[in-house]
């Protein structure tokens, strides 16, 4: 007789491409969620929290392949009406249907903001996640570039309340249809070709201007030696695009003019440099100089879906890769004018125009400036030296809970003291109580500071250690003081 086979224990696993947040992690990533709400409330955004659950139909725009409903997202088929549902791509659509689904109730221009983990069905990889944290913020309902302009400051205004100073960021400014006057001015009216030269230039800041000039020709080379076949435009053709990519000058001014040789006689072109022109009167109107918020051509994210004014923002300061080399750290957050979206639900015209940051990126640059990524403070803990006494231990935790203090008492077998201790050390508590039936007769409590007696044990002679013991005695009355001071010491001390 075949024995039975014993049930199969799940595997203790993360999912691929998911990952879990612990302590520190979630509560510096809300710290910094706080200050950018603060922000964005204060320019007048409003928040919106969406459902993780939106339709295909409404995500639609961002699938891959219509006949694969599920592809690029997490989809699932209602069993009773057999409705395509997704969980979030983004931001920016549920906004959209929001948009649509409210225009007659909502103010407009509509300005909002929100803050939440989107989902991606893609292969993940180093870095990339399929769940990551977006932070938006989006103005519909306007046509003038003035709220593109607010947009750019706002990020400005943003960084630095985050912590990343003035001089180590940069917030980067272009325009769609400048682009247009270019592929205008190269007489490309075959939308294939269009695309074809709307990818080459998205490779700009990786292969230079040498290399899309190869990539709109004949081919070019890559780093590992393999062929790849080029547009087939003639170097005149090409022309127009270097000109566009490399535009840039020193100063504002002289940057116009290199665009406007590079539009030629495009109307749609001269339109996108007239608003980037109005776009920097109104940043420097509010105080944002070239060295917070500058015009610059070779932009070119998303140029393929936004339809005006496309801005990112590019921390500019150096850290070490993997192997210890020195590298800028690169773009943090991204956005533009999008007036199409909306359109897909109500078949009339809403301009748009927004960003997105990208949290879990500014994050990482917070901590490679050391602006966040040290060990957070634990709460004191209130050692258990008689279970019999639990009532007077939870008033003793109560009691540093209402000064503010964050405190919490040991739950587990209290029958080892050392490991009370070596919990503590684990919560990296500051502070820990002890209070055994000596103590509680006399009306004292024994306070133990746990970062001196760290510190004292790795360093200090043994005259050190006497002349500042990290154990000492005080009354019961001033056990929330005594231990308040403590915190705060070693507060000021990091």
């Amino acid at each position: 007789m075949a024995k039975d086979k014993k049930p199969r224990r799940p595997k203790a696993v993360t999912p691929k491409g998911f990952r879990d947040y612990f302590g520190v992690d979630v509560t510096e990533r809300k710290a910094m969620l706080d200050t950018i709400a603060e922000v964005y409330h204060r320019h007048g955004f409003d928040p919106l929290e969406t459902s993780a659950v939106e339709t295909v139909e409404a995500l639609g725009k961002f699938l891959p392949d219509v006949d694969r409903p599920n592809a690029g997202v997490f989809a699932w088929q209602e069993e009773d009406d057999g409705d395509w549902l997704a969980l979030r791509y983004d931001m920016t659509a549920p906004l959209a249907r929001v948009a649509a689904q409210f225009r007659n109730d909502l103010p407009s221009p509509y300005r909002r903001y929100a803050m939440g983990p989107v989902w991606r069905n893609e292969k993940p990889g180093p870095g990339r996640f399929r769940q990551f944290y977006q932070c938006d913020a989006d103005t519909v309902g306007s046509a003038s570039v003035a709220a593109d302009a607010e947009i750019c400051g706002m990020l400005a205004d943003t960084l630095e309340a985050v912590g990343i100073p003035r001089g180590d960021y940069i917030v980067r400014v272009n325009n769609r249809k400048v682009l247009n006057g270019v592929l205008e001015t190269m007489g490309l009216s075959d939308d294939a070709a269009r695309d074809d030269v709307l990818r080459t230039i998205d490779k700009f800041d990786k292969v230079g201007a040498d290399g899309v000039r190869q990539l709109l020709g004949k081919g070019r080379l890559d780093a590992s030696g393999a062929y790849i076949d080029g547009v087939g435009l003639s170097d005149d053709q090409a022309e127009p695009v270097i000109a566009f990519l490399t535009s840039k000058a020193d100063t504002a001014a002289q940057t116009f003019e290199n665009l406007r040789a590079a539009v030629g006689e495009s109307k749609v072109g001269a339109e996108g440099i007239a608003e980037l022109e109005t776009i920097a009167e109104l940043l420097a109107a509010q105080g944002f100089g070239p060295d917070r918020v500058e015009i610059d051509p070779s932009v070119v994210r998303g140029l393929g879906y936004y339809t005006g004014p496309v801005f990112e923002a590019e921390l500019t300061f150096e850290i070490k890769d993997e192997k210890g080399r020195p590298r800028q750290f690169g773009s943090v957050a991204g956005g533009g004018r999008y007036d199409d979206l909306v359109k897909r639900f109500t078949g009339q015209a809403v301009p748009a125009t927004g960003v997105s940051i990208g949290v879990d990126r500014l994050l990482a640059a917070l901590r490679a400036k050391g602006r966040m990524g040290g060990s957070e403070q634990g709460p004191v803990v209130v050692t258990v030296m008689d279970k019999t006494r639990m009532a007077d231990y939870q008033a003793m935790a109560a009691e540093l809970r209402a000064a503010g203090i964050r405190a919490e008492v040991y739950l587990g077998n209290p029958k080892n003291f050392g490991n009370q201790l070596k919990y503590a050390d684990k919560r990296q508590s500051p502070v820990a109580v002890i209070q055994g039936s000596d103590e509680a007769e006399r009306g004292v409590v024994q306070v133990k500071d746990l970062v001196l007696g760290a510190k004292i044990a790795q360093s200090a002679s043994l005259e050190e250690w006497k002349s500042q013991p990290a154990q000492f005695e005080v009354s019961r009355a001033d056990m929330v003081a005594r231990i308040r001071a403590i915190i705060e010491g070693e507060n000021d001390a990091v």
